[in-house]
């Protein structure tokens, strides 16, 4: 009889554990691409508006990215790229605007890793190209993470369609 009993106290164990593994995942799946899409915002509003006041850790990279630009000044450059992805952050607060934010996180995703291939002494340690970045090499790599955040965000501006289109060969 206890072997009875063991047994289904496992099973009791197992089935609130699935209960709670259900709950959780659901939690994630209802708030996790709100969370994301305001975690967007608030990086590039905040990442944003430390270049035009002169406070961004990332200016000197910026400064010296932006120098090869032949229409701005280097610290012209600063603030436009600060405007910029302050207008990238504003835009994915909005459901309504996560197209325009994509798109301006597009155009300006290539720049953040420019650094990578004309200042490879600043993005890669000394002897260690292509594999070992420094500090701010890893600072541009992990906008890997931005993009493929910005991917899922901007997977969801059309809903949920379960009606999908047959896909052409």
């Amino acid at each position: 009889m206890s072997g009875h009993s063991k047994s289904q106290e496992s099973r009791t164990v197992a089935e609130l554990l699935d209960a709670l593994d259900y709950r959780t995942a659901n939690f994630m799946r209802s708030w996790g691409t709100l969370v994301l899409r305001f975690s967007l915002a608030l990086i590039f509003l905040w990442f944003g508006i430390l270049k035009p006041l002169g406070v961004s850790p990332a200016e000197p990279l910026v400064l010296a990215t932006a120098a090869w630009m032949p229409l701005l000044a280097p610290t012209q450059g600063l603030v436009l790229i600060g405007l910029w992805e302050m207008a990238i952050g504003a835009t994915f607060l909005f459901r309504r605007t996560i197209r325009i934010a994509i798109a301006l996180l597009v155009l300006q995703i290539g720049g953040t890793f420019l650094p990578l291939v004309i200042l490879p002494e600043v993005t890669f340690q000394e002897g260690h190209f292509p594999y070992g970045p420094t500090m701010e090499g890893q600072y541009i790599i992990k906008n890997l993470l931005i993009l493929a955040a910005a991917l899922v965000v901007g997977g969801t501006v059309r809903g949920e369609r379960k009606d999908r289109p047959a896909e052409q060969a």
